[in-house]
């Protein structure tokens, strides 16, 4: 870990931090929520024994990055404009892409932006979901799973930040990373996060150390920056319209395990096994299930994760 090298950089308007590792062909790790550049720890530096050049960013809101306060500034055009940024100020033109969670949904949108920008995708846990010119996406899920359902709970500013205050932050980084419940998360405000049972002993994949690297910095920072993604959903359906109807038009694999809510969300896996996805990404290649995987996938089977990434980038 010692080896990975720590800079700032310029861009879109914010300073952001970046861990990064190796020489050779760029690859770019993009995290989700509630995680920072350190979720691909071991990818970087496998990678960079692999020959190549391994970036993970801090995004926007999280970890050493800046964080700015208005969740207006953090639709998904914000968060592609800071990676474009990111790229110019490296000097690198085109790059091999990995992206998960929230990340894996900035990936998609990278490369419907800017596929001049990227070489090949590997996505984890999130499917591309074509927008809806009919109904804006919170709306959607308040539809589908009702008031308690953890993205709507997430949309009052403040409100869940004071529920997670009244928690240790080390079991609510435990409590995220280790649940293996793939039902949709649904949390009622008279229960609230701090409600629910304590979370099980680690799993051998997730050391104490690694908690409290989490915790320290989201102590330091708050989740307020992870949280104003979800607050801009509506807003970046907004501002999208112009891409409506269009595809992903660059090499794609897809990553998710049969434990993660994301793949166990109603139709979800009808739409990637019976070709609604490749629909919208026709040049997706390969869909792996990891059996008996959750959603950090990336973390709890790093060895196999950085083996399917390998495979499929050194056909480019």
């Amino acid at each position: 870990m010692e080896k990975i090298e720590h800079t700032t950089i310029s861009t879109n308007g914010i300073n952001m931090h970046v861990a990064s590792i190796g020489s050779g062909p760029v690859i770019l790790f993009l995290h989700g929520f509630p995680d920072l550049w350190y979720s691909w720890r071991h990818q970087l530096l496998s990678f960079a024994d692999l020959g190549y050049r391994a970036i993970a960013p801090d995004l926007r809101g999280y970890g050493d990055s800046d964080s700015p306060p208005s969740p207006e500034s953090y639709t998904i055009l914000h968060i592609v404009g800071d990676l474009v940024g990111l790229l110019n100020s490296l000097g690198v033109d085109r790059v091999f892409l990995v992206g998960h969670d929230w990340g894996a949904i900035v990936a998609w949108w990278l490369c419907m932006i800017r596929p001049d920008r990227v070489k090949a995708l590997v996505n984890t846990s999130v499917v591309f979901n074509p927008r809806n010119p009919s109904v804006k996406p919170v709306d959607a899920f308040r539809a589908l799973f009702g008031d308690d359902y953890y993205i709507c709970r997430f949309q009052e500013p403040g409100e869940i930040e004071e529920d997670f205050a009244q928690m240790d932050t080390k079991k609510l980084i435990n409590r995220f990373f280790t649940s293996r419940n793939p039902s949709p998360p649904c949390i009622p405000k008279t229960l609230g996060f701090r409600g629910l049972p304590d979370p099980p002993a680690l799993p051998a994949w997730l050391t104490e150390q690694d908690v409290s690297f989490y915790a320290d910095k989201f102590n330091q920072k708050g989740f307020t920056g992870g949280l104003n993604y979800y607050r801009a959903l509506n807003l970046s359906w907004e501002l999208t319209a112009p891409w409506a109807g269009q595809q992903i038009k660059v090499p794609v694999k897809f990553i998710v395990g049969d434990l993660d809510i994301t793949y166990n969300i109603p139709g979800t896996k009808e739409y990637i096994h019976e070709g609604g996805l490749k629909k919208h990404v026709p040049f997706l290649q390969e869909v792996v299930v990891m059996e008996g995987v959750g959603h950090f996938l990336q973390q709890e089977k790093p060895e196999e994760v950085t083996d399917h990434i390998y495979g499929f980038f050194k056909k480019f």
